[in-house]
């Protein structure tokens, strides 16, 4: 690994999440993350709809990018890069920058009924040019809902000010001064709009959703670098852009085919890179992995909706816990969860039921069980999703022996070690916990030509590895128990 711009040691990478937007700094010469700062973002609720405020997604991520840029000498940064979440739509005035309307959240519901009509006639369409099965979930049908039924989106696309972009496209408009309106490959391919095949914008795609591509940001190569971000005289190249579970893939250095890994967030994404060419898991989605050095890798994905925000429910609105940690203590406190099942499907089920009106449920509830068999029963129900997906991944591309994670809640060692015995086999916990970020950094460090996609592999670190312990019986027998009650959850 060869160095290059000798002044330079940073670079500045922007987390934009579901629930916060983040700032990290990340030092590719000592190869650690240094600093992050972070502001939560608020979320609305209207009519059950799921919404943010673009506005705010971008002046908080601004106050913060400023202010990391202020606490290092600027001519020390290399480059500045993006990861965020993927399929939000943000309608904004190209003109002014201004958001017209909310932002619809990936998590938003809103569209399922119009995409139970469009599965009916075009299910095998979208699946052979997007990879991905038709779900509310992807942005195409809220571009659509909103251009059908927000005034002020249709009045600015009346007047040909309109711009429809997921987070990365409307972050890179306003950072380099509203000179460029782009998205890359891995956030285009969430879209449902992105032919995964041909790597550009589908006629037949958009004809069906109704969308005229004069709104689409231009897709380019992960590690392009696409404007300037003007600090102070100091122009700070724009340079890389990587959906945040692709991002998550690479900063787990999983580059070669077969290479696997969980991001335990806001919802649960696991991903395998399957190389050059595209695998059509059944039950699961295809992606682009990324575009690096001219070339694009994919990755099959299994989504679950629901992950670090049944934690976040369990605090904030059902108050059984004060601090996130604490469901540690009270799952460790007791010997099992008592026949206690959850289902996290507050936002639907994802693979491998895709059953956007599931909704969340507890069983096997006894006058006997307590807050701790609650709290438990939730956990569990995280290592229980994981199973459901690696199992969809085995069918796919053969048997795994170990699963890399990371994310929030994977510094919960009773998760992990449980997560570890229900898989049947090992889980590799990352010493960098900000694997996403990590991952965003490496994009713009090829892109830079700092380091190669060769190089990623070994600047990923493990912390911790679970090994499972439990029998194969009792195993068996807890996971019968969560088959039934996802049973139960999907007669609905």
């Amino acid at each position: 690994m060869v160095y290059s711009y000798s002044m330079k040691k940073y670079v500045v990478i922007i987390d934009e999440g579901t629930t916060s937007t983040r700032v990290v700094l990340y030092d590719f010469v000592k190869k650690q993350i240094e600093k992050i700062s972070a502001l939560d973002i608020s979320q609305f609720y209207p009519n059950g709809y799921v919404e943010q405020d673009g506005n705010e997604i971008y002046a908080k991520t601004y106050s913060l990018l400023i202010e990391m840029l202020g606490s290092v000498n600027p001519l020390e940064v290399l480059s500045i890069s993006i990861t965020n979440q993927r399929e939000t739509i943000i309608p904004f005035d190209k003109v002014t920058g201004d958001c017209v309307s909310h932002a619809i959240v990936w998590q938003c519901k809103r569209t399922a009924p119009y995409m139970l009509d469009i599965e009916k006639k075009y299910k095998s369409i979208i699946k052979e040019k997007t990879g991905l099965v038709c779900d509310s979930y992807f942005s195409a049908s809220k571009m659509a809902w909103l251009l059908k039924n927000d005034e002020k989106v249709k009045r600015l696309f009346e007047q040909g000010r309109l711009y429809l972009g997921t987070v990365d496209s409307y972050l890179s408009y306003m950072l380099s001064n509203k000179k460029s309106f782009v998205t890359d490959t891995t956030n285009a391919s969430r879209t449902m709009l992105f032919n995964i095949n041909t790597l550009s914008y589908d006629e037949e795609l958009l004809s069906i959703f109704g969308i005229d591509k004069s709104v689409l940001p231009s897709v380019i190569a992960s590690d392009e670098t696409y404007g300037f971000f003007d600090y102070n005289g100091e122009k700070i190249p724009l340079c890389g852009i990587i959906g945040d579970q692709q991002s998550a893939l690479l900063g787990q250095g999983c580059i070669e085919k077969g290479d696997g890994k969980a991001t335990y967030g806001t919802g649960l994404f696991m991903l395998v890179n399957t190389g050059k060419e595209k695998d059509d898991g059944e039950g699961l989605l295809t992606d682009v992995a990324y575009t690096l050095n001219g070339e694009t890798a994919y990755a099959l994905e299994g989504s679950a909706f629901n992950c670090g925000s049944a934690i976040k429910w369990l605090k904030n609105e059902m108050g059984l816990i004060s601090c996130e940690s604490e469901t540690e203590r009270l799952s460790q406190s007791i010997e099992d969860s008592g026949g206690v099942y959850f289902v996290p499907a507050f936002n639907g089920l994802g693979a491998p039921y895709w059953d956007s009106n599931a909704r969340a449920t507890f069983s096997g509830i006894g006058r006997d069980s307590t807050r701790a068999h609650i709290v438990r029963a939730v956990l569990e129900s995280l290592a229980y999703t994981a199973l459901d997906l690696c199992e969809l991944m085995e069918k796919s591309g053969g048997k795994m022996t170990c699963l890399k994670v990371d994310g929030g809640a994977t510094k919960n060692d009773f998760l992990m070690g449980f997560q570890a015995d229900i898989l049947g086999f090992s889980v590799d916990r990352a010493k960098e916990k900000e694997s996403t970020a990590q991952g965003a950094g490496f994009v713009s460090l090829i892109g830079q030509k700092v380091i190669s996609l060769s190089d990623v592999k070994s600047l990923r670190e493990s912390d911790k590895i679970f090994k499972p312990t439990m029998n194969k019986s009792k195993r068996d027998e807890l996971v019968l128990g969560y088959r039934k009650a996802i049973e139960k959850t999907l007669l609905h």
